[in-house]
C-alpha cells in the first residue's frame, strides 16, 4: 500500500535541493505522493521545525511518511532516525530536537536509527553534507512505497534517549496564565502561544474583555499593555492589538492588519515568555 510522503526543510526553493529530495522519493516510487509542508523553516531552527510538525501531523492520516531536514549538526554524530508516533504516523528525520512538540503532544511509541548499508541512496556514500537527500528522502520514499517496513529502518532506540529541546508547559495561578511564545504566523507576525483556549478560559475572561498582556525574553520585559479579547480582527480597530484563539486552539496575540513580532521586535522558543493576565 502507497501512503503519502510529506517533506519539510529549511532549505528553500530558491535552488534544486528540494527537487533532488523529490527527485530520489520519485526514483524510489513513482506512485508515492508527494507534498511539502514547508520549506521555509529559517536556517538552523530545530524548534520552528519541530514546531511545524505539529501543527500539521494531526490532519494527516495513519501511515503518513513525514521527512523533516533541519540539520545544522549534518555530518556528525547525531543520530538519523524514523519515529512512530502514537498516532502511527512516520517521522523521518535527524534526532536533534525536531521530535520535541511532537514527543510531548502526540507521543512517540518507537524509534529506531537508520541502518545506513541498507538505507542510504546508493552511490551516495563519499557525500556527507546532504542527507535530506541521501538518507532522508529516500529512506521516507522507501517507507512510504512499502519497499521496506519500519521494522526494516535499523535497530531500535530507547525512548528516553530522544534528544529534546527544552519545553515548558504553561502554567496558571489564579488570575494569570504563563505559557511561551512557540511560533510566528511569520507571514502576518502574528504571535503563536502554548496557552490553550480551555486553559485560557479557566480565567472567567469573555469576547470583549480587556486583559493584560507581558512578554519577557529570558529576564527583559519586552511588551506589556492591556488589550482586547476578541472574536477575530474585526473585534478591533485597525492598528490595535488583540488576543484572539488561532487555528490550533490556542491563544494568539497580533495587530489588526500589523505586524505585532516586527512592531515589538518578539521571537519565539522556550526563552520567549507570555504571561496573560485577567484584570479584575
Amino acid at each position: 500500500m502507497m501512503n503519502a510522503l510529506v517533506l519539510q526543510s529549511d532549505f528553500g526553493l530558491e535552488d534544486g535541493a528540494v527537487s533532488a529530495m523529490k527527485g530520489v522519493a520519485h526514483n524510489v516510487s513513482k506512485l508515492i505522493s508527494i507534498y511539502d509542508n514547508t520549506h521555509d523553516i529559517p536556517p538552523f531552527d530545530i524548534w520552528a521545525g519541530s514546531y511545524r510538525l505539529l501543527q500539521t501531523i494531526g490532519y494527516w492520516p495513519e501511515s503518513t511518511v513525514f521527512v523533516s531536514v533541519v540539520d545544522p549538526g549534518v555530518g556528525s554524530e547525531r543520530k538519523s532516525v524514523v519515529a512512530q508516533t502514537n498516532n502511527n504516523q512516520y517521522i523521518v528525520t535527524p534526532d536533534n530536537g525536531t521530535l520535541t512538540h511532537v514527543h510531548q503532544k502526540v507521543g512517540i511509541k518507537q524509534m529506531r536509527e537508520i541502518d545506513e548499508n541498507l538505507n542510504r541512496l546508493p552511490k551516495s556514500g563519499a557525500s556527507h553534507t546532504f542527507h535530506g537527500r541521501d538518507i532522508y528522502a529516500y529512506t521516507g520514499a522507501r517507507l512510504a512505497a512499502g519497499v521496506i517496513s519500519f521494522q526494516e529502518v535499523g535497530r531500535e532506540l530507547d525512548l528516553a534517549d530522544i534528544e529534546q529541546l527544552t519545553f515548558y508547559e504553561p502554567e496558571k495561578t489564579d488570575n494569570m496564565i504563563r505559557g511561551t511564545i512557540d511560533i510566528l504566523d511569520v507571514r502576518f507576525g502574528n504571535l503563536w502561544t502554548n496557552i490553550s483556549r480551555e486553559l485560557f478560559l479557566s480565567l472567567g475572561i469573555h469576547y470583549g474583555d480587556a486583559i493584560e498582556i507581558e512578554i519577557v525574553n529570558d529576564i527583559r520585559r519586552m511588551y506589556r499593555n492591556s488589550m482586547t479579547f476578541g472574536r477575530s480582527f474585526a473585534a478591533i480597530q485597525l492598528g490595535e492589538p488583540v488576543l484572539y484563539v488561532n487555528s490550533l486552539d490556542n491563544m494568539a496575540v497580533a495587530i489588526n492588519q500589523g505586524s505585532f513580532a516586527r512592531a515589538h521586535n518578539i521571537g519565539t522558543g522556550s526563552n520567549w515568555h507570555i504571561y496573560i493576565k485577567r484584570i479584575d
